[in-house]
């Protein structure tokens, strides 16, 4: 599914990267707990989140994630955007909660990934 999809699906907004939007993402992950995330996330995947700071930047730079949708109408501070627009890393952000965005995408054929 490619991110601008998703993006209309979630009715989110781009914080950072816009130019990324036509990327392709095959999988999705939830998840507030980046250790969680490096043990079981592989690239491709679009990265759920409510957590807002610099270690989600780094966590996704090291997966070599391509992009991060925040929950909870969370926005992150400006080093974050800035961090993100540096490793060109794709950053949404959509008023709903995790639990409903994981929903709306499976509904629409994103898929989760396999542990």
């Amino acid at each position: 599914m490619h991110l601008k999809n998703i993006k209309e699906i979630v009715n989110a907004e781009v914080l950072a990267y816009e130019e990324g939007l036509d990327m392709e993402i095959l999988t999705a992950f939830g998840s507030d707990l980046m250790s969680d995330v490096l043990a079981y996330v592989e690239e491709d995947t679009l990265l759920i989140t409510g957590l807002t700071n610099q270690q989600v930047i780094r966590t996704a730079e090291m997966l070599d994630l391509k992009a991060i949708l925040f929950v909870r109408g969370k926005i992150p501070a400006e080093d974050v955007l800035t961090l993100a627009r540096e490793k060109r890393i794709i950053l949404m952000s959509t008023k709903e909660s995790l639990f409903t965005v994981s929903g709306m995408l499976y509904t629409n054929g994103l898929k989760g990934i396999s542990i």
